[in-house]
C-alpha cells in the first residue's frame, strides 16, 4: 500500500505541474511591477484570480438599437450604409418618410428599467460578472457623458445614468464583478470619419472622443473588466490601446483586479490582453495555453433585442449548459448575452434561460467555478462527456469531474475514461509522457471514489477494469426528482 499511494503522489504531482505548465501560464500571480506601453511588456502581466475562477459571465447589449428591435444591434448602419432591402421595407412601413435614427433615442425610454431586479436575475443565474455595452457602434452612450452631447442616456430617451444604477446594483445585492464594453469607433461620428479621410494619420477621434470617454469610465465607475470592440477598423497605434492598457494596469484605480480582452486593433485578435475572445461565439473545443472567453448570444442571430425572432432562433437550456461545460474544460468563460426591450425588461424567455443556468450551476458549480483544465479536456472512448478538476488536491490526490451531456437512456449506465483509453501498464512505475505504469489498477475501491452532483446521499454502483470506470446511474426518476437534466455531473476523487 505504501509503494501505492507513492506512486499515486508522483503521478499527482507531476500532472498537476503539466496542467500549470500547459494551461494556465498566466495565473500565477507574481510581484508588482509597472508595464511600459507595448505589447511584449504588457503581455507579462499576470491575469487576476477572481477572472479565472469566474467561469461564467452575463453581457448585456442595450441601446437605441433596441427601439426599432429588427435585425441587430447593428440596425443604422445596415439601413442606410449596407441598405438592406428588409430594412428599407421596415422603415418605409412603420415610420414617416425623413425619419432619422436619432429619432429612436426619444423612445429609449427605460420606464421600467429595474437595477436591483436585474442584479437579482443575474445572481439567480449563476454569473460571477456581468458586462454592460456602455457605448456601441452607434456612439450612443448610457452615461452621461462630456464627449457626447446630446446622444446620451440622461439628455435623451431615459434620462438617468444607467450604468451608475446597474453598477450600485450590482455591487450592493450581489458579489458580482461589474464590467464596461465600449466600442473604439462609431459608425457616423465625423472625427472618425475625418480621420478616415486622412488616413488615419491624424488621431483627432482617439485624442478628444475615445480616450476622454475611456478614462472617464474607468474613474467614474471602476468596472473590473474593459471589453473592447471595434479594433478590425483601425491598428491599435492609431487607438493608441497600449498606451490606455499600461494606464490600466500602473495608474488606474483598478489597476489590481481589472481585466482586459484582446480587441484594441485590428491584428490583436488572439494575441494580446489578458483573455482572448478570438471572434463572436469562439469555442474551439480543444485546450488553449492562455486564458480565453467564449461570448455568445441566447438568440443565436442577434446581440440586441429584437422582435423579429422566433422561437428556433433561441439557445436551449441544454445547449447553454453544454456550451458552458465545453468551455470551461478547455481554459475558457463563457459570457452570455442578453439583449433587454427599449422598457428596460428582460424577456420571459431569456429569464427562463438565465434560471435554468443558475439552478444547474447551483448543483454542479462546483466542478466549474475555480475548476482547471484536466489533463482530457473531453472522453477518449464515450462521446460527450467532458472533464475538469479541482485546482488543489485534496489529501495528495486528484478530484475529477466528468459532465455526461447526453443522458444513457437505453442502458442508463455509462463507460468513462477519465486517465485516458492509451495507459499502458507495467510491474513498476514509469512516467514517459503521460503513460503510467503500475501494478495496481489505478481506479480500485480502496483508492477510488465517485459521486453524482445532486445525489450525495445516494450511493453509485460502479466498477472498473484497469483505466476503464463503468458507473450506474441512480434511476431515473430520482434523479428527475431532484431536478437534474440538462448534463449530469459525477465526481471522482482519486487518492
Amino acid at each position: 500500500m505504501g509503494a501505492t499511494m507513492n506512486y499515486r503522489r508522483i503521478i499527482c504531482e507531476f500532472i498537476l505541474v503539466l496542467i500549470a505548465i500547459k494551461a494556465c501560464p498566466s495565473a500565477a500571480q507574481g510581484p508588482r511591477k509597472r508595464y511600459e506601453p507595448n505589447w511584449e511588456s504588457l503581455d507579462q502581466r499576470p491575469l487576476p484570480k477572481w477572472y479565472d475562477e469566474a467561469k461564467v459571465g452575463i453581457f448585456l447589449h442595450w441601446g437605441v438599437y433596441s427601439v426599432p428591435s429588427f435585425g441587430s444591434e447593428w440596425f443604422w448602419t445596415d439601413w442606410l450604409n449596407l441598405r438592406y432591402p428588409q430594412y428599407i421595407d421596415f422603415m418605409q412601413r412603420n415610420y414617416k418618410p425623413n425619419f432619422t435614427y436619432q429619432e429612436f433615442a426619444a423612445e429609449f425610454t427605460a420606464e421600467l428599467f429595474n437595477a436591483t431586479q436585474w442584479a437579482l436575475l443575474f445572481r439567480d443565474s449563476g454569473a460571477r460578472y456581468v458586462v454592460l455595452t456602455s457605448k456601441h457602434h452607434d456612439g450612443f452612450t448610457l452615461w452621461p457623458s462630456k464627449y457626447s452631447f446630446g446622444w446620451n442616456a440622461m439628455d435623451v430617451g431615459p434620462k438617468r445614468d444607467i450604468i451608475k444604477e446597474l453598477a450600485s446594483a450590482i455591487r450592493s445585492n450581489t458579489n458580482i464583478k461589474f464590467g464596461l464594453y465600449y466600442s473604439l469607433f462609431e459608425w457616423f461620428n465625423r472625427m472618425w470619419t475625418d480621420d478616415k479621410l486622412h488616413l488615419l494619420m491624424q488621431k483627432h477621434f482617439v485624442d478628444y472622443k475615445v480616450r476622454p470617454e475611456q478614462i472617464d469610465l474607468v474613474e467614474q465607475y471602476l468596472p473590473e473588466i474593459i471589453w473592447s470592440d471595434g479594433d478590425w477598423e483601425a491598428p491599435s497605434k492609431y487607438w493608441k490601446s497600449e498606451e490606455f492598457i499600461a494606464w490600466l494596469y500602473n495608474d488606474s484605480p483598478v489597476r489590481e483586479t481589472v481585466v482586459t480582452n484582446d480587441r484594441w486593433g485590428f491584428g490583436t485578435a488572439c494575441m494580446h490582453g489578458d483573455f482572448y475572445n478570438c471572434a463572436d461565439r469562439f469555442n474551439p473545443g480543444v485546450l488553449q495555453a492562455h486564458k480565453w472567453e467564449n461570448a455568445f448570444t441566447l438568440d443565436r442571430k442577434s446581440w440586441g433585442q429584437r422582435y423579429d425572432v422566433t422561437l428556433a432562433d433561441f439557445m436551449s437550456s441544454k445547449e447553454v449548459i453544454k456550451e458552458i461545460v465545453t468551455t470551461v474544460s478547455c481554459n475558457g468563460n463563457v459570457l452570455i448575452n442578453v439583449g433587454p426591450t427599449k422598457y428596460g425588461t428582460i424577456l420571459p424567455i431569456f429569464e427562463e434561460r438565465l434560471r435554468d443556468m443558475g439552478r444547474w450551476l447551483k448543483t454542479n458549480g462546483e466542478g466549474i467555478y475555480g475548476s482547471a483544465p484536466w489533463i482530457y479536456q473531453n472522453d477518449t472512448v464515450t462521446p460527450n462527456v467532458w472533464y475538469t478538476r479541482q485546482l488543489e488536491s485534496q489529501n495528495g490526490g486528484i478530484t475529477i469531474y466528468a459532465f455526461i451531456l447526453d443522458y444513457p437512456y437505453d442502458t442508463n449506465e455509462i463507460d468513462l475514461y477519465p486517465l485516458g483509453k492509451d495507459i499502458h501498464f507495467f510491474n513498476h512505475v514509469i512516467l514517459s509522457g503521460l503513460d503510467i505504469a503500475t501494478s495496481t489498477k489505478p481506479l480500485n475501491e480502496q483508492t477510488t471514489q465517485v459521486v453524482m452532483l445532486g445525489m450525495e446521499d445516494t450511493t453509485i454502483a460502479w466498477t472498473s477494469s484497469e483505466n476503464k470506470l463503468h458507473i450506474v446511474f441512480p434511476p431515473k426518476h430520482h434523479i428527475d426528482r431532484r431536478g437534474l437534466e440538462y448534463a449530469w455531473a459525477f465526481k471522482i476523487n482519486i487518492r
